[in-house]
């Protein structure tokens, strides 16, 4: 993701935490706030709970490549928060968990991809 589609000051995190609207599933919780501006800003975040640094890092990792698949409105800031159970997600899992999510909040472009179907596991991405 390139510097400007990120979230990176602890000020957008709180205005996003405070002024966000907020959905959630087993594996994910999303909030998301307009921010005036004319890009869509993602935000990652992985609390001790999900794991060590390195499986905190891992599921963001894989979040990150999720939303990039994912068409978005323009113009918000985005926080998702990954729950412990993200931490044995496989990718497809969480990049299910995130689609629905972000459609249930209406953030997705209206010619952005549909949901990922759930299929059999194939070759995961790590």
């Amino acid at each position: 993701m390139r510097r400007e589609q990120r979230l990176r000051r602890r000020k957008d995190f709180a205005a996003a935490y405070r002024q966000g609207k907020t959905q959630g599933n087993r594996l994910l919780v999303v909030r998301v706030r307009p921010n005036g501006g004319e890009t869509t800003r993602f935000g990652f975040v992985a609390g001790k709970v999900v794991g060590g640094a390195v499986t905190r890092n891992l599921v963001k990792r894989r979040l990150r490549a999720a939303a990039r698949a994912l068409a978005t409105k323009p113009g918000l800031d985005i926080v998702v928060g990954a729950r412990k159970v993200a931490a044995v997600a496989e990718y497809r899992a969480l990049e299910r968990a995130l689609a629905v999510l972000l459609k249930r909040a209406g953030v997705l472009a209206d010619d952005g991809p549909a949901v990922p179907p759930e299929g059999p596991p194939g070759k995961e991405h790590h």
